[in-house]
């Protein structure tokens, strides 16, 4: 048992675990973005809203979330003790330092790009995740026509759904040929936030600290953990610069566009 406190206590092992956390936490962004595009569902907001229910409902889910928050906080703090830790090894600067010559800007700033992403994680999640959770976001009920496919919606108040002890979910009728879905509108929710051009801004912004974030996180995680050979070097590279650094970063950033440019 003691190897393993040393193990992970020691350099070499705290960096094992921020590579493993990081790439739990790109495998997060993935389902993240294929979740959030339901955005773009012209069905004033019924997949997006569906979809919120099930990811905060479902068992697994819900239990996967945990783990998913204490992975951002650790490889938040523990990156930054890591950052601190290697400066104090070199008080002293060399006399003649030239810093691009041996490495990328990236893994020179991936504490900054990192506190970056923690301050719009907490500001993310005090939006979205708290106000769905404990804010007052009024419900939506929708109504569906099964012979047809035309769907009308209508507004709740969340007191009106509390008196009437209606319950959030999808129900049908007898005969099935309506189905009603009430559920919380985070779709209004997104909507709403997304009108505001500092919080555009900011998430813009944010995804552009992912992308450099991820362009150095993404390659290295797999070299800490020994995966670095030619026979993978070359996905490897493709996946990190084109998919986690450029084309997920731009589907989050298109989202608040969206809503800021045509809603």
């Amino acid at each position: 048992m003691n190897w393993v406190i040393k193990m992970f206590s020691s350099t070499i092992g705290q960096k094992l675990i921020m590579a493993l956390t990081g790439l739990f936490l790109c495998s997060f962004l993935v389902i993240h973005m294929v979740g959030n595009l339901q955005l773009f569902k012209v069905d004033n907001g019924l997949a997006f809203n569906t979809y919120s229910v099930f990811m905060t409902s479902n068992p697994v889910i819900k239990t996967i979330s945990y783990i998913l928050y204490f992975s951002i906080l650790f490889h938040a703090f523990k990156g930054l003790m890591l950052i601190r830790k290697n400066q104090k090894s070199r008080p002293v600067k060399y006399a003649v330092q030239n810093g691009a010559a041996n490495s990328h800007w990236t893994s020179r700033n991936m504490g900054i790009l990192g506190t970056i992403l923690l301050v719009f994680i907490v500001i993310h999640m005090s939006n979205f995740w708290y106000e769905y959770k404990f804010g007052h976001i009024p419900f939506t009920s929708y109504l569906t026509n099964m012979a047809t496919g035309e769907t009308k919606s209508s507004p709740m108040s969340a007191e009106y759904v509390q008196s009437n002890k209606l319950e959030e979910g999808i129900t049908s009728n007898e005969q099935g040929q309506f189905r009603v879905v009430i559920v919380k509108d985070l779709y209004k929710e997104v909507e709403e936030e997304f009108k505001e051009w500092w919080i555009v801004a900011l998430y813009v912004i944010s995804m552009f600290a992912v992308g450099f974030h991820l362009y150095h996180g993404f390659k290295s995680a797999f070299q800490t953990l020994g995966v670095n050979h030619v026979k993978y070097n070359g996905l490897i590279k493709f996946l990190g610069t084109w998919v986690f650094s450029v084309l997920i970063p731009a589907g989050f950033a298109a989202m608040p566009l969206y809503f800021f440019i045509f809603k």
